[in-house]
């Protein structure tokens, strides 16, 4: 007993150097969230690149330099409409897929006295609070800042949870809020989503493409085939290797970020809390729940707590560059390390 005692503890050091504190960890995991998101701006410009050169291509059969810019700029301003759109509706939109209902403290004042008091801890304003009619275990924020947010949980995780434990859920939501993690998630939603709809466009231009330089075009494309030939095939197998890989790395891309805010929360919940012990405790009891959230959807997963569909297949504690979450074991033992 004593010998997996002292092979647990090892395990949780394992996680971290003997001094870390939970501001390095914060301070690191914004650090690899950062280098996340500039991949992924990258990504959008190098596919609208792309489909700029491609068009170009098929229409006078060289490489022109103002359709390749003429693309970024109309890729540009589709995804800035785009977050638009998701930065003043998107919360509403979640919380009426997700069946989230807005309560008042009347309704439950304990639960609304956890928020208030977290909430001062963290200095921000205190959110909406909404329920989900489940008895699944599970809890997501969402809005665009912290003064137009909320968070809402599930009636199982209520009622099941101790003060403590729930002190713990609702501080790692609270996080999600402080460091702008509900804006972050919607952006990244956001841009994946873009550069599956660019390289399906991409796609299209690849095999019916050849009607942009129907005739005089086309005369165009073979004079112009003896100067740059080589080139333009060469751009145009780049391209089309790019439309291939883009929508898997974007989507790679969002899981990962997916993934390191949700530890950034977990540090979060234990700055706000400075007990461990309850997150811990509480993602103890997550792990061991297979109930459904019927209202979940791929759209929102990754927005909540755990994830709501590994959790109904007991899989939540599955490593994937796929996942949504990190492991849950890895969670509460990167959670137990800071006890130490």
């Amino acid at each position: 007993m004593n010998a997996d005692r002292t092979s647990q503890i090892e395990d949780r050091r394992s996680f971290y150097p003997a001094d870390i504190t939970y501001t390095q960890l914060i301070a690191r995991n914004k650090r690899n969230s950062n280098v996340l998101v500039g991949v992924m701006g990258l990504l959008v410009v190098a596919v609208a690149c792309a489909i700029g050169a491609m068009v170009s291509i098929y229409g006078t059969g060289v490489i022109r330099p103002q359709a390749v810019v003429m693309s970024i700029a109309v890729g540009l301003m589709v995804a800035v409409a785009s977050t638009m759109f998701s930065y003043y509706a998107g919360a509403a939109t979640i919380l009426s897929i997700s069946g989230a209902r807005e309560i008042q403290k009347s309704d439950d004042p304990q639960l609304f006295n956890v928020v208030e008091e977290l909430s001062i801890a963290g200095g921000i304003p205190m959110p909406m609070v909404y329920v989900m009619d489940s008895p699944a275990l599970n809890a997501f924020a969402t809005g665009r800042d912290p003064k137009n947010a909320a968070v809402a949980i599930t009636t199982g995780l209520r009622a099941k949870l101790t003060r403590d434990e729930l002190a713990g859920v609702i501080a790692h939501e609270l996080s999600h809020i402080r460091h702008y993690d509900i804006r972050l998630t919607m952006l990244m939603a956001t841009l994946a989503g873009l550069i599956v709809l660019a390289a399906d466009m991409a796609w299209r231009i690849a095999f019916y493409g050849g009607g942009f330089g129907s005739g005089g075009g086309g005369r165009r494309r073979s004079s112009n085939s003896e100067g740059g030939g080589a080139a333009v095939v060469i751009v145009m197998v780049i391209a089309v290797l790019l439309m291939i890989v883009a929508p898997l790395l974007a989507k790679l891309i969002q899981l990962a970020v997916s993934r390191q805010r949700e530890y950034l929360a977990d540090a979060g919940a234990v700055e706000l809390t400075r007990y461990p012990q309850g997150l811990a405790d509480a993602l103890r009891k997550l792990a061991g729940d297979d109930t459904p959230l019927e209202t979940a959807n791929k759209a929102t997963g990754h927005l909540f707590i755990d994830n709501p569909f590994l959790q109904a297949r007991g899989e939540s504690d599955w490593d994937s560059a796929f996942s949504t979450h990190p492991p849950i074991h890895e969670r509460i033992a990167r959670l137990e390390a800071l006890m130490r």
